[in-house]
């Protein structure tokens, strides 16, 4: 299933400058969006949406609830008996039924979200059967638990949602009638399948944090509880507190002993998670083209260090003693929000509204650190969609970790609080990047074919690294070189996941090209190589796959259009698109975009 996080990697405003909103703030508190009605082939298109949204509900309700569709919000996962199976058979259903309507259906537009609203349903269940027959089931608990319920207990959601945190922490304990505790049933999903021993099992690595982070999550669901007053929790926190030990005591002594160490995927199984980011072509030739990335942009940073160096007075040359010697400039803790808060922030949205790069929301976007648990759960800096159903004016979160808590001794990160990289990651999580896109998704009634289901990272990933490209040349300089640095990040990213997950190099090269290369902290790299291997195998090549597609869609845009190509038009256009894959992307510009812009005088 898709996560509930978008990493930078996930890895990851308004045209005037505005005030900084206070961190905290409610949404609700915040001038609404404007909404625009959607048109009725988009309210025709979600009314079929909300088949599959039905049939699967029951078994990703955490996800559903995030999101804003209504009626998940006091529900918890289903991980009972045969769960696989009665995913499967619900999702088939639902197909059936949407392929009925499909064949009585002639606007072109639903058609497409008919189509998209299919493939969705084929995707999941191919991805749940290949799975089940590939792996051992063992699952997270305290961290399942932990993000289930910050996606409720959060500012962006009305009190009213957020009560009904006590009962899902309830149900996750078992504390209802006839309810069985999340970690029995997950303990039972594993030994039911314990003596398969074709299975692949979980990674050492991925056990092991989870143990080490279990204290985090259970002190973080504490502090989520007394941050927003939600009385009479303490019995069930105590309860789920004792379940998780336990469970925690059972992971270590029955599942850490098998684990394994070798982190290569069977060749199936690593080719089903390429498919579900996005990726459509052989893993090697995405090798090969990020390698020619890689060499290039290696190259553009080489050729920028010095007149970076010169501006700064620093005597270095090389783009690594240069990026070294910048990062020296660390914020304090209490320096980073007002940073990005009062200076990046706003001048990106200046830039962006002088430039004409694409049309922006009259309001700030919302930016905070990430606490403690958040970054034992995703320890890269990332974006929090605000509500994509039922949205009233709560907006997305760029959250900025400032540490990796699985990097051990090493997990302090020196990669996001200084003051030359706040351009890029404030593009590419922020404005014109995923905020952006997110809050266009909302304020412009994109259907939920083309929002929840077509969700993928290369969708998503693609547009917020074109986005932080389209800024680079109205940065500073050493703006400019660490944009460059976080691109070589991201086609290094697209060469070595597949050469991890391919066999074809080991994890003590890929550290060392990260730090020793591309210049990340021994606790960025770690959390990089972490998600090549343990996290999500596949994902991290998608930032460079869908910047490539939007990149080449572009060129041939403008080839097409000649003096008639406007930019801002472009981008909103894709903007209004949703997150469309390429190749339905492509398509609409070919034949509803560059027509259009051919018959302007």
């Amino acid at each position: 299933m898709k996560p509930l996080v978008l990493a930078i990697t996930l890895a990851l405003l308004a045209p005037l400058p505005v005030l900084a909103q206070k961190a905290g703030t409610p949404a609700a508190a915040t001038k609404a969006a404007a909404v625009k009605p959607s048109p009725a082939w988009v309210t025709t298109s979600n009314g079929y949406a909300q088949i599959l949204l039905k049939a699967q509900g029951p078994f990703q309700p955490e996800q559903n609830s995030f999101f804003g569709v209504p009626g998940y919000d006091d529900q918890v996962a289903d991980l009972g008996p045969d769960n696989g199976k009665r995913f499967r058979d619900a999702t088939a259903a639902a197909r059936t039924q949407l392929q009925a309507k499909l064949q009585v259906e002639r606007d072109a537009n639903v058609r497409q979200d008919l189509q998209i609203l299919i493939q969705a349903a084929d995707d999941a269940i191919e991805a749940s059967a290949v799975n089940e027959r590939l792996t051992q089931p063992w699952f997270d608990a305290p961290q399942l638990v932990f993000q289930g319920l910050q996606g409720l207990l959060s500012d962006q959601t009305p009190p009213e949602r957020r009560a009904l945190a006590l009962t899902r922490l309830k149900r996750y304990a078992g504390m209802v009638d006839g309810g069985t505790p999340i970690t029995t049933l997950a303990r039972q999903r594993y030994e039911e399948r314990a003596g398969e021993t074709a299975l692949l099992k979980p990674t050492k690595i991925a056990v092991e944090q989870s143990l080490e982070n279990a204290p985090t999550y259970v002190k973080g669901l504490r502090e989520l509880f007394a941050k927003y007053q939600i009385a009479g929790a303490t019995p069930a926190l105590d309860t789920i507190e004792k379940q998780l030990g336990d469970y925690n005591a059972w992971t270590r002594a029955t599942v850490l002993p098998n684990t394994r160490t070798d982190y290569q995927l069977p060749a199936e199984l690593y080719a089903l998670q390429l498919k579900q980011v996005g990726i459509d072509i052989d893993p090697r030739l995405l090798i090969e083209r990020a390698q020619v990335g890689y060499m290039e942009t290696r190259a553009a940073m080489q050729q920028l260090a010095p007149l970076v160096a010169k501006e700064k007075g620093l005597k270095a040359s090389d783009y690594r003693e240069v990026i070294a010697a910048l990062k020296k400039t660390q914020f304090t803790t209490a320096q980073v929000e007002p940073h990005y808060r009062g200076q990046v922030m706003p001048e990106l949205d200046r830039l962006i509204a002088q430039h004409d790069i694409v049309a922006l929301p009259q309001r700030p976007m919302q930016m905070r650190l990430g606490s403690e648990a958040e970054s034992a759960a995703q320890p890269a800096p990332h974006f929090l969609p605000a509500p994509l159903v039922g949205n009233t004016g709560q907006q997305g979160t760029f959250v900025l970790p400032l540490g990796n808590p699985n990097a051990g001794a090493e997990g302090a990160y020196d990669d996001f609080n200084f003051p030359s990289v706040a351009w890029t990651l404030t593009a590419h999580e922020g404005r014109p990047g995923h905020e952006l896109q997110f809050t266009a998704m909302v304020e412009r009634g994109v259907s939920l074919a083309r929002t929840l289901f077509a969700f993928n990272s290369v969708n998503v990933e693609g547009w917020a690294l074109y986005a932080e490209a389209e800024m680079v040349p109205y940065e500073p300089l050493d703006g400019q070189l660490f944009a460059l640095q976080f691109r070589l990040m991201r086609n290094a990213r697209a060469m070595l996941d597949p050469m991890l997950n391919l066999g074809l190099i080991d994890r003590a090269t890929a550290t060392r090209v990260l730090t020793e290369e591309v210049g990340l902290s021994k606790a960025m790299a770690k959390q990089e190589v972490d998600r090549y291997t343990v996290r999500a195998p596949g994902q991290a090549g998608s930032y460079f796959y869908g910047y490539s597609r939007i990149l080449q869609l572009r060129a041939e845009t403008e080839l097409a259009l000649g003096d008639k190509f406007n930019r801002r038009a472009f981008n909103d256009f894709l903007l209004d698109q949703g997150l469309l894959p390429p190749d339905l992307l492509a398509k609409a510009v070919r034949e509803e975009f560059v027509p259009a812009q051919k018959a302007k005088r």
